[in-house]
């Protein structure tokens, strides 16, 4: 299978260039890593860091929540990180952001691929119901403003034998007619930097994002079955998110686990 690189050149020019991609300071492309996120982390002790995006054509380690593996054949998908600064945010708010990530995915895929992709809670990424992005947030430092990095593996010409889980699914594979993996990490990019410049032009506030979320997010008004960190699992249907970006099912607020949904909205 013929698999073209991303344009480097393009994506640098059109960052440094287009008005509404000035939000980030610099974004490179490296043939292979072993994770974006890693890397990242990495250069966040330089205070002034911020802003920056790293894309790799293939990563060797690459993770996705709960310390999974996330893997692909070099060129198959999209993985990128990004590295922002949350000056002034309420830690407890900063849950938000891989959920802000998963809606500007969403609407990268709708407007690049013309699929109709959304969102299972918290961020991963459906279409048809199996998995085609995941997403992964990380505290880089402590010191001063909180930096956080967050990843995104999107599985762009994988074919059924190269699906790392059988209720995975690419955006070929979901019937994308032509998906240009450049035009895909600028619309992406453009959406993320919405999103956050509009949420922290509020302070933070998380209500036109939390509506985004609710608008994209078929978990809600489904029957679930949430597996919590300790063991226990519940199971009722999901009515909302609440303010910091829990899940609630019947009468409890759940923050982190795996879900099911048994019956759909």
């Amino acid at each position: 299978m013929q698999r073209p690189p991303l344009d480097a050149e393009t994506l640098r020019r059109t960052v440094a260039e287009q008005p509404d991609l000035s939000f980030f300071s610099r974004i490179d492309v490296v043939e292979s890593t072993g994770s974006t996120n890693a890397d990242l982390i990495a250069q966040a002790v330089d205070p002034e860091s911020d802003h920056r995006v790293l894309v790799a054509e293939y990563q060797d380690r690459g993770r996705g929540r709960h310390e999974r593996s996330w893997v692909s054949p070099p060129r198959a998908q999209v993985a990128m990180s990004i590295l922002v600064r949350l000056g002034g945010i309420d830690p407890a708010r900063l849950g938000w952001l891989p959920l802000l990530t998963g809606v500007a995915v969403v609407d990268a895929i709708r407007a690049t691929a013309g699929l109709d992709a959304n969102l299972k809670w918290p961020n991963d990424v459906l279409i048809g119901g199996r998995k085609v992005a995941g997403i992964l947030a990380e505290v880089a430092s402590g010191a001063g403003a909180p930096a956080v990095v967050v990843g995104v593996g999107l599985n762009v010409s994988l074919t059924e034998d190269e699906l790392p889980v059988p209720h995975a699914i690419s955006l070929d594979l979901a019937g994308a007619e032509k998906v240009d993996r450049t035009e895909l990490v600028l619309s992406l990019l453009r959406s993320f930097a919405g999103y956050f410049t509009r949420w922290r032009t509020e302070n933070w506030d998380v209500t036109e994002l939390a509506a985004a979320y609710r608008a994209r997010c078929v978990t809600l008004g489904a029957e679930v079955r949430a597996e919590l960190p300790g063991g226990d699992v519940i199971t009722g249907v999901a009515t909302d998110v609440d303010g910091y970006g829990r899940l609630i099912i019947g009468d409890r607020t759940v923050s982190a686990g795996d879900v099911t949904h048994l019956r759909p909205a």
